[in-house]
């Protein structure tokens, strides 16, 4: 039997994972990252890459100045329909958090805490949160 053509033998190969197919969110160890990792790859409501762009979609906006903020909330905004709603975003980083083990929703929580923080629009107090 002649030899495959080391081609022929990486084309049929699962793709190799990148880097970028993890989830990278600064100040968050590398042990809850790999927790969201698993999150993504196993509940249907998520997929590769949804927590990230959820904290970023959520950084984003709480940087916004208040009067920017005060627009979006009285009026919504149309670039999240294409870019994603960053208070759909914060709704999902409460159910993430609330899948996770108690040690990687901590870290990940404190994070969203000081993002919360900046908000200048009061959200409604959390059920993990105890007020």
């Amino acid at each position: 039997m002649p030899r495959r053509r080391p081609t022929d033998v990486r084309t049929s190969l699962p793709p190799h994972r990148t880097q970028a197919s993890r989830p990278a969110i600064d100040g968050v160890s590398s042990r809850a990252l790999s927790e969201v990792a698993h999150l993504e790859r196993t509940r249907n409501y998520l997929q590769p890459g949804d927590v990230t762009v959820a904290v970023r979609l959520w950084r984003d906006h709480v940087r916004r100045s208040e009067r920017q903020q005060w627009h979006d909330y009285e009026w919504g905004n149309v670039h999240w329909y294409c870019c994603g709603n960053p208070l759909e975003a914060r709704a999902l980083l409460d159910t993430v958090m609330n899948a996770m083990s108690p040690r990687g929703a901590r870290e990940l929580r404190k994070i969203i805490n000081k993002l919360d923080a900046a908000y200048s629009i009061p959200l409604p107090p959390h059920a993990g949160d105890g007020g």
